[in-house]
């Protein structure tokens, strides 16, 4: 583990957020990296990408990601989380395109899930697919689990040799259908990952975003923010920019005691590609 250290990611856009949600949703190529480097500036190190089309919807063109990843990388060291989580009503193969960029990290949603009116669909084979991919291309995945069930196909995955130490869980909690945040629920299942595994809290929504940052705090976690989990600062109040949501995490992390991780301190602690095992 990195003593005193929290990791800080960043969802900047996601796939469902609009710019009815927030007009400063970031969308292009340009506004994602400009977007990507305002955070890493802040203290996030690690970013989590989704990317859009012209039209503003989501994609997961393997072109839109690299054109994106260009320009992120031309401008800071932030790490690049790709999601493979994709969007509703996307193919297996179309939120898998994405790894043959052979990126340092990526999600890997670890089971079937409600998601408002809608759900995604994640069996176990195709769970194994995505983590077999992953895996004979170096790429560190992010285990998010929606549910208590989520946590032990993911367990599925390490006892068969599927995914690698150090191992990466994030718990998504908040998304309406699905399990709702609470600290009880959080220390129920941070309880039942592998000894050692490290976990994000991704809250979904300003209430439970910002109160997961404190359960995340209390139970030894990391935190995630961003446009894709919470477009508010506070109760009917805008985010100006993810930047604004990163400092604040900044804030309350340092305010506990601990410290940001920078992107290099979180490469050597994940084993990132470049990095020895």
């Amino acid at each position: 583990m990195m003593k005193n250290k929290k990791i800080i990611s960043c969802a900047i856009c996601g796939a469902e957020t609009t710019r009815e949600h927030n007009p400063h949703l970031p969308l292009t190529p340009e506004e994602l990296a400009d977007a990507a480097y305002d955070a890493w500036k802040a203290g996030a190190a690690i970013i989590h990408l989704h990317v859009r089309d012209e039209e503003g919807k989501a994609t997961q063109d393997p072109d839109t990601f690299r054109k994106t990843i260009k320009l992120i990388r031309e401008r800071c060291d932030v790490i690049v989380e790709v999601t493979t989580g994709g969007a509703v009503g996307m193919t297996d193969e179309e939120r898998l395109e994405v790894v043959s960029l052979d990126p340092e990290m990526a999600s890997l949603d670890c089971g079937t899930m409600n998601f408002g009116d809608d759900y995604i669909l994640n069996t176990l084979p195709v769970m194994k697919k995505f983590a077999v991919a992953m895996k004979e291309r170096g790429i560190r995945p992010t285990l998010e689990c929606f549910d208590l069930s989520h946590v032990y196909a993911a367990r599925m995955l390490v006892d068969e040799g599927l995914v690698d130490a150090p191992y990466h869980f994030s718990f998504v909690l908040g998304v309406p259908g699905g399990v709702r945040y609470d600290v009880e629920t959080l220390d129920f299942m941070v309880r039942r990952i592998p000894e050692g595994a490290d976990w994000t809290i991704i809250g979904i929504g300003g209430k439970a975003s910002l109160q997961a940052h404190y359960g995340a705090l209390s139970l030894g976690g990391h935190l995630r923010v961003g446009f894709e989990d919470n477009v508010y600062y506070s109760k009917g109040v805008l985010a100006d920019s993810n930047a604004q949501l990163v400092e604040r995490a900044v804030r309350i992390i340092k305010e506990a005691g601990f410290e940001p991780a920078t992107p290099e301190e979180v490469r050597k602690h994940f084993k990132l590609r470049g990095y020895e095992s």
